[in-house]
């Protein structure tokens, strides 16, 4: 018998690659349901989502399922599944979490400025300008959800970005539903801008105030959204 290789992995188990697919599939239907790009009451048909992503029933059901978790999914067993209508106290509860978080991390960053955050959140924001004037807002919004993240990093909390993500699917598409009204997406920047210069400055209070104010705007706005989009909301 030929000596074994120790730097060979054992082969994929059939689990392994179904749970790795499913992930696929689930990073693929959560990023274009926040984008909207599956907007709320869209039908998710699994046979075509098999053929789409080219996989069998049980990673579309496996990835589904943790979308319904998420609120993102309703799934009606025997007869339907389809894309979960914005909740608007489910978003009001998400945005109570996130902004409680990033509140109390506004204040710990600024109480030890550190100026290659303060650069790379400023890259950060740069680049968020630049695709805005070119009509991208889908690159605008993975920008601004990247700038958040580095802050939860800096702050040494990474973790509870996860948490706070796995929350945050109804507050989220109702601020990418926000997003394309006129001047909100300045407005997101000149907010961004406002907070690194509050870290940059040593100014605790001033930071958290414009975290505060931030992430308070688009559900401020949760009525003339519905008003436009009726059929989006619960």
């Amino acid at each position: 018998m030929p000596p074994m290789d120790d730097r060979a992995g054992p082969s994929p188990l059939p689990q392994d690659r179904s749970r790795h697919a499913a992930s696929r599939v689930f990073d693929a239907l959560r990023d274009e349901i926040i984008a909207l790009t599956l907007p709320p009451g869209a039908p998710l048909v699994r046979l075509e989502l098999q053929e789409r992503f080219r996989v069998s029933s049980t990673p579309v059901r496996d990835a589904l399922l943790r979308l319904q978790e998420e609120g993102l999914v309703e799934i009606f067993p025997q007869h339907a599944t389809m894309v979960s209508l914005i909740d608007i106290d489910g978003a009001r509860q998400a945005q109570f979490l996130r902004r409680s978080i990033e509140i109390e991390i506004a204040g710990v960053l600024a109480e030890t400025p550190d100026p290659a955050l303060a650069a790379r959140l400023r890259a950060i924001t740069e680049h968020q300008e630049w695709v805005a004037g070119r009509g991208d807002l889908n690159q605008f919004s993975v920008l601004d959800l990247e700038f958040h993240k580095v802050m939860y990093e800096a702050a040494s909390v990474g973790s509870l970005w996860l948490l706070v993500r796995r929350q945050s699917g109804q507050i989220d598409r109702l601020r990418r539903l926000h997003l394309p009204v006129e001047g909100k997406a300045q407005q997101v920047i000149d907010d961004h801008f406002a907070i690194i210069r509050a870290i940059e400055a040593g100014k605790p209070g001033e930071a958290q105030a414009i975290v505060r104010d931030h992430l308070s705007k688009s559900l401020a706005f949760s009525s003339a959204m519905r008003s436009r989009y009726p059929s989006y909301f619960s």
